[in-house]
């Protein structure tokens, strides 16, 4: 069935519908369904309880006066955006050593903050991967519960590594004894970090595989854990129902976290023409974030990051920019990730210029940030397109992001189950 066929199918549903006291409808001169990739002309949006019940054509479907009306002529709307890959507990500006002048629970105060922000930006869902002190689940838990604005959070909690690895305590001497809460050595201790992280509210795991940037005496290409190691925390992600995201910019890692059946690649930096094969065999996503190197490099010095950091972000930036190119013209299934917190929140809608640049076009780049997370999530029922069934979560903006995706750098109207959370002034 086609896509003119279901929304004619939704308009008739609905005209069978009596008119509830709390129901919405959401109008607009256009709607971009990202399933089909078409336009649709005065679409009117129904929501009841967040989701969204009917979609039919504003020109024609009636509608009674106790039915709420978010009237957004002159826009067109799209699905709340879905950002696969964000620290919201981690402050842009404060790099290096400079993190030791704040007490435990500061990072937390600022994630209520960043989570805010990107909201704003139009991220309605975010998948939260690796955070301290369990502040990602902690902050889901209060926006769920109305005691903060924010997206829907996908927390991973405690990233699992190796000991010494990019997971790890790598900026202390041995005195200190500061060791990663989820860094362990060999499968079993692994999986049994699988099963904590999971009992403690993570509804993700999110591994380091290979050395990262802003570690210490780590490098991007080390591959940091067995590909014995990586099997055993998937099987038993998966084992408990949940989805696996490696941290793995190094070719040797990003192999041997595909075969052993991890989800979801994050950076794939350093991706060779084996690796590409391998997501394409196995189904993998790629996770490629392409945009923040442009502030690291122009503000991380004045902000503390270490000298050393910064000259592992040079050389790898541009080849990962090359690589994504290389990965979605090769056809490995792409979503959108930012790293949101190594760059400022407010700013992860800059992204879609670069994704655009290198190599997708502007729906691509759309759908990586929409039906492509949803599926790589597991929630399809949920997120991820405006249809019938899912959260009424929807933005707005003026232009035509498909002629423009600096659109989405702007985001004009920001609505969350069915309610307005931002309108740009």
């Amino acid at each position: 069935m086609n896509s003119l066929s279901k929304t004619l199918m939704s308009i008739t549903a609905f005209l069978a519908l009596p008119a509830f006291a709390d129901m919405t409808v959401i109008t607009a001169d256009k709607m971009i369904d990202v399933v089909s990739g078409k336009t649709i002309q005065a679409p009117a949006v129904f929501v009841e309880d967040g989701r969204i019940v009917s979609i039919g054509d504003a020109r024609s479907v009636k509608w009674g006066k106790e039915t709420k009306h978010i009237n957004l002529q002159g826009k067109t709307l799209l699905p709340g955006l879905i950002d696969m890959h964000v620290h919201l507990d981690g402050p842009p500006d404060i790099g290096g050593y400079r993190g030791l002048g704040f007490t435990d629970s500061f990072w937390g105060m600022t994630a209520v903050g960043h989570a805010s922000a990107m909201l704003d930006a139009g991220f309605t869902t975010v998948r939260n991967v690796g955070s301290s002190n369990y502040n990602d689940v902690g902050l889901k838990q209060a926006i769920d519960s109305g005691y903060a604005r924010g997206p829907r959070i996908v927390p991973a909690a405690h990233a699992l590594g190796a000991t010494g690895g990019h997971c790890d305590e790598t900026f202390f001497p041995p005195s200190f004894e500061r060791k990663g809460i989820a860094v362990g050595d060999g499968p079993q201790e692994l999986r049994r970090l699988v099963r904590e992280q999971r009992k403690y509210g993570a509804e993700v795991i999110k591994v380091c595989a290979t050395g990262g940037v802003f570690s210490r005496n780590t490098e991007p290409g080390q591959q940091q854990l067995s590909e014995d190691e990586l099997r055993a925390i998937a099987e038993e992600a998966h084992q408990w129902g949940l989805k696996v995201a490696a941290h793995a910019h190094g070719a040797d890692g990003i192999k041997a976290a595909i075969r052993a059946g991890i989800d979801t690649i994050e950076h794939a930096s350093l991706v060779d023409k084996e690796g590409i094969k391998l997501a394409l065999k196995h189904g993998t996503w790629f996770s490629m974030d392409i945009f923040n190197t442009d502030y690291t490099q122009a503000e991380g010095a004045k902000n503390g990051v270490l000298e050393d950091n910064l000259r592992k972000d040079r050389e790898i930036a541009q080849l990962q920019r090359d690589n994504f190119r290389k990965s979605h013209k090769a056809g490995v299934k792409m979503v959108f990730g930012s790293d949101a917190g190594v760059m400022p929140h407010a700013t992860v809608g800059g992204q879609f210029k670069v994704m655009v640049e290198y190599g997708m076009t502007p729906l691509q780049a759309i759908q990586a940030a929409t039906i492509n997370s949803s599926r790589a999530l597991g929630r399809e029922s949920d997120v991820g397109a405006i249809a019938v069934g899912r959260y009424a979560d929807i933005i707005a903006v003026d232009g035509d992001p498909l002629a423009n995706v600096r659109e989405l750098e702007s985001v004009d109207v920001v609505i969350k189950g069915g309610a307005v959370t931002f309108t740009r002034q």
